[in-house]
């Protein structure tokens, strides 16, 4: 039993924000009802290379364990399909610009009036409210507007993304999130409610103690490469063969790491006595440290610095900590028969409950998969109602 098991989801979102959210519950049981446009599918079923033939590597990424209806929004049958679902439906998530779905009758408050006990999420670049909310939003340029840029990449560098789309993914959890609490909510009052969630918030949530800097000096923090702003060491420094990441996090770890190094003099030497002392002495300190990291290897240096509980490790690529046992150990990599794309393997399920795991159970879908039978099922449409609306179009 999944912790979601009977949680219906009516997934109107495409690319990558809602999808993600939507895969967090779908992990954990839910049914997702995933709406894609006949004859195309998602957007990013063209995002490619690379394709296992034909299927996007990008949309398998976050879409396994959904069913995938075709339905064309431009025409009155399909509208009246989606409003069909959204009776049968507990939650609705979408992440059109805000506005789109008056015209349909989609809106929020139109969905609520229709099913009272829906959970309406709206995920978007700027949010509802607020002179932007009209604006479309894409994560590289709200990674720009949140400050993450800003801050990612060294200080003589220009602003650097950061490796992943941080904008969007923390903005589908976030939507998963909101849609368990309003879950949790209709459970005591019975009625559903609206979700909004803007891209831009979610990154400024994830400023924290750099956000804590600016409020309390009134200067925006600059780009400090891999150092930490408030401690000391607590960043990457090369070695003989490679790099790793050291965080010295407090002074006993500090007095520790100067007996590892065979440099007691650090630990009196009253420029770095103490964690703010050493944050204002970074530029000292640094070298006299990366000149010591360059005598051993990496894999030797971790050897050292775990065993006397110094918090260190080294710089993987995806390939390394994908095929890392801890990864294995962890199951997260899954692999599983694609229809299409024939073996796959996936990342796996981050969040792992006791007595009611997620589960991976089917894999990404083609596009439509699912439509007839989602049709029939859920909305009891006979075999010939079906076939009138794949003749006009509908789906």
């Amino acid at each position: 039993m999944g912790a979601l098991d009977g949680i219906k989801v009516l997934d109107l979102s495409r690319v990558l924000a809602g999808p993600y959210g939507t895969q967090i519950l779908a992990d954990h049981g839910a049914e997702v009802w995933k709406v894609e446009i006949p004859g195309k599918g998602d957007d990013t079923r063209a995002f490619g290379p690379p394709f296992q033939n034909g299927e996007s590597a990008y949309f398998m990424s976050v879409n396994r364990n959904k069913r995938s209806i075709t339905i064309n929004m431009k025409s009155n049958d399909g509208i009246e399909i989606i409003k069909n679902l959204l009776l049968k439906a507990d939650v609705l998530i979408e992440n059109f610009r805000p506005g789109t779905l008056d015209k349909f009758g989609l809106d929020a408050d139109s969905a609520l009036k229709m099913n009272p006990r829906l959970i309406y999420c709206s995920v978007s670049g700027f949010g509802q409210t607020g002179p932007w909310s009209r604006k479309p939003g894409y994560d590289l340029a709200i990674q720009g507007m949140g400050g993450i840029m800003s801050l990612t990449g060294e200080p003589d560098g220009p602003p650097t993304k950061v490796g992943t789309s941080i904008a969007d993914i923390i903005s589908g959890i976030y939507a998963a999130q909101g849609i368990l609490l309003a879950l949790v909510a209709r459970n005591k009052t019975g009625r559903g409610q609206k979700i909004d969630i803007s891209m831009l918030d979610g990154q400024i949530s994830l400023l924290t103690y750099q956000a804590g800097i600016y409020f309390a000096e009134g200067k925006s923090p600059m780009r400090k490469g891999n150092q930490h702003p408030t401690i000391c060491p607590y960043e990457t420094f090369k070695t003989k063969d490679g790099y790793l990441n050291l965080a010295v996090g407090n002074d006993k770890l500090w007095l520790s790491f100067c007996e590892l190094i065979n440099r007691p003099d650090l630990k009196s030497d009253e420029r770095f006595t103490t964690n703010p002392k050493r944050v204002a002495c970074r530029n000292i300190l640094f070298p006299i440290l990366s000149e010591i990291f360059s005598t051993r290897s990496t894999a030797e240096w971790i050897t050292l610095l775990e065993k006397a509980g110094i918090p260190a490790g080294p710089i993987f690529t995806v390939e390394e900590v994908l095929e890392h046992e801890q990864t294995k150990a962890r199951e997260m990599v899954v692999a599983m028969e694609h229809p299409k794309a024939g073996r796959i393997r996936l990342t796996g399920i981050p969040i792992k409950l006791s007595d009611t795991p997620g589960k991976i159970k089917t894999p990404p879908p083609v596009a439509g998969q699912h439509t007839e039978e989602i049709l029939r099922n859920v909305l009891g449409y006979s075999k010939e109602k079906i076939e009138e609306l794949r003749k006009s179009g509908a789906i």
